[in-house]
């Protein structure tokens, strides 16, 4: 009796990643949110002619970290060509196929690895989120996408939205930019429609065909492109394995949430970026009369049982006529209880040093020695230096430096999403509209030292449930 064969079937989704595998243009930047099967979309394009000893594919990610990460590239192709009798090499990040056509994945961590490529005919050339990498690292490799193996070279990129005055991928707007409305959302109507450019003098020019180029620019010969927009929505196969996926993303803060979801259909907003009343809206902050007790003894605080913490970001700069608006040394008091964090305190000074000094050895008494006091340490061996002053200073307390992690946007994530959920308070006091105004115009405020305060003291009671094993969602 013959043996049953099962036979397995490798097939883009319906929708956006079906388009954008079926098409011609020569070069294609697929996605615009989180979600839609896009590095998937990535891993499926070289298999069309991987029974061609003479191809090759290039899929870069900006970190080798990023390709080896769980669920990462090289993950998700042990998925799929292995089911083609295709051979790892995994010290090369590389598969090697029946035919002798590889694909291999590669990053481009610094500017110069671009040079790496020099010399390269790589037919097919792919980018997982484009807009981590430069507009140089991007147009030289366009220079290496040449081929010798009856494949017509073409590009492929993925990327999620970033704003086009990003640092890094900011120049993709060059690109996908006739595709995205005023409001920031692509224009459903324009996506995956083809269009012509050239490079004249480092700058594109457009059409919408190739003659019209081929006119204005003799001896240029013109490029195709299109971009085609997909969503988490799109991805069935993704919500039917894992609906939280969808909740992840509606938990994210504002402007994240903006960026990787958006309002679904369109994909994410392209020109949102941290702004006034974005990171942190004074709306999201109810005010409460008081808060629960603090933990005592006998009260784990693994639980959330009102452990709370004083979060001091120091600037020892008094007002003067040289600095008439220098940075304050700010404080805030903040309590976690359950999944609730209540603000019941906080400073905000322009003092010389002596004077911070006394106000911190004042505020730690008057916090008592159950508040657990930390505050950021400076970079350098002054940095160093001044942390272990301020422990000395505040000897008998649980008191601590820390180094900051990310820039400051980044730090007020977590509060910002929480906030935004309804589970930050503050307790009634006179602080609470000057509190309430930094927060809300951070980051184009003139001072964001109350937000590096309260960004800390969150991230400090979180960190410290985490490590006790009991953070809950």
């Amino acid at each position: 009796m013959a043996e049953k064969t099962t036979q397995i079937q490798i097939r883009a989704q319906a929708g956006p990643q079906e388009v954008f595998l079926a098409s011609p243009a020569d070069l294609v930047i697929y996605g615009g949110a989180a979600g839609g099967g896009k590095s998937f979309a990535l891993l499926l394009e070289p298999l069309r002619h991987v029974r061609n000893g003479q191809f090759n594919a290039v899929i870069f990610r900006r970190t080798s970290v990023q390709v080896r990460n769980p669920g990462g590239l090289w993950d998700e192709s042990m998925k799929v060509y292995s089911l083609l009798s295709a051979t790892p090499r995994e010290y090369l990040l590389e598969w090697q196929f029946p035919s002798g056509a590889t694909v291999k994945f590669a990053h481009m961590e610094h500017e110069k690895n671009r040079l790496d490529w020099q010399g390269s005919q790589i037919p097919l050339i792919a980018f997982d989120e484009l807009t981590h990498f430069t507009r140089d690292q991007f147009f030289y490799m366009l220079s290496r996408n040449r081929s010798m193996s009856g494949v017509r070279p073409y590009m492929r990129a993925t990327c999620n939205p970033t704003p086009d005055d990003d640092p890094v991928g900011g120049w993709v707007h060059e690109f996908v930019g006739w595709y995205i409305g005023e409001d920031g959302y692509a224009l459903l109507e324009r996506s995956g429609v083809v269009r012509w450019f050239v490079v004249v003098n480092d700058e594109l020019r457009w059409a919408d065909d190739p003659a019209t180029l081929r006119a204005q620019y003799p001896g240029s010969e013109p490029k195709s492109f299109t971009f085609i927009l997909s969503s988490v929505f799109d991805n069935k196969i993704l919500l039917d394995a894992d609906p939280g996926y969808l909740v992840n993303l509606m938990a994210l803060p504002l402007v994240d949430r903006e960026r990787l979801l958006g309002d679904g259909q369109r994909g994410g907003n392209w020109k949102i970026k941290p702004s006034a009343g974005k990171v942190f809206n004074r709306g999201w902050f109810e005010i409460v009369e008081t808060a629960p007790a603090a933990s005592t003894a006998s009260t784990s605080s693994a639980t959330g049982g009102g452990r709370t913490v004083r979060f001091w970001d120091l600037a020892a700069t008094e007002k003067s006529v040289a600095k008439a608006d220098p940075d304050y040394t700010a404080g805030v008091l903040m309590r976690r209880v359950g999944d609730v964090y209540y603000i019941l305190d906080a400073i905000a000074v322009q003092e010389a040093p002596g004077r911070v000094d006394a106000l911190l050895r004042n505020t730690a008494s008057q916090d008592g020695t159950q508040v657990a006091i930390r505050f950021e340490r400076e970079g350098g061996a002054s940095g160093v230096r001044d942390a272990r002053n301020t422990a000395a200073l505040l000897a008998g307390y649980d008191v601590r430096a820390v180094q900051p992690q990310g820039d400051k946007v980044m730090r007020a994530k977590g509060l910002a999403a929480q906030a935004e959920a309804g589970n930050v308070k503050l307790v009634s006091g006179a602080w609470n509209d000057r509190f309430l105004r930094t927060l809300h115009a951070f980051p184009e405020g003139a001072h964001d030292d109350e937000v590096d305060a309260a960004s800390g003291a969150f991230n400090d009671l979180v960190k410290v449930v985490r490590e006790q094993g009991t953070v809950r969602g």
